[in-house]
């Protein structure tokens, strides 16, 4: 997977944030992110949601995966880390959302992104979805 994630990575910072694939024309995201126990920052690309108040949601899916990604790990342990967006790095302050707040917003995520909702027909898990502030 990391070999993936590096051309992955390398080909949104060539293109302004753009990648082709399976992830052509979504929404990608570089969340850089400090390993809950060794502090070493891991850089990770995800799809994001932009919402409405500004804020941005990614899914810690693990495509349906029983068990939760490590970043999510890092990300609940350190909820402060920087993100890329397009050519535009700057903090934000994370926030795994309550069951309920998760639940409404779990329907647009799968209207914008299908497979999600094949993810969630994979696992038993309930797939966290985080909520990501741009930090002052």
């Amino acid at each position: 997977m990391s070999d993936f994630n590096a051309q992955v990575i390398r080909e949104f910072r060539e293109n302004e944030g753009r990648v082709g694939g399976p992830f052509e024309g979504a929404p990608m995201i570089l969340i850089h992110h400090l390993g809950a126990r060794t502090g070493t920052e891991r850089v990770t690309p995800l799809m994001y949601f932009p919402q409405d108040d500004g804020s941005m949601v990614i899914v810690a899916s693990k495509a349906g995966a029983p068990d939760n990604p490590d970043w999510f790990h890092n990300v609940r342990a350190n909820r402060r880390f920087d993100v890329e967006v397009g050519t535009e790095t700057f903090p934000v302050e994370a926030e795994v959302l309550p069951r309920e707040e998760r639940d409404a917003t779990w329907p647009s995520i799968v209207e914008t992104a299908p497979g999600f909702g094949d993810y969630e027909k994979k696992t038993d898990r309930i797939i966290p979805v985080i909520r990501l502030r741009r930090a002052a």
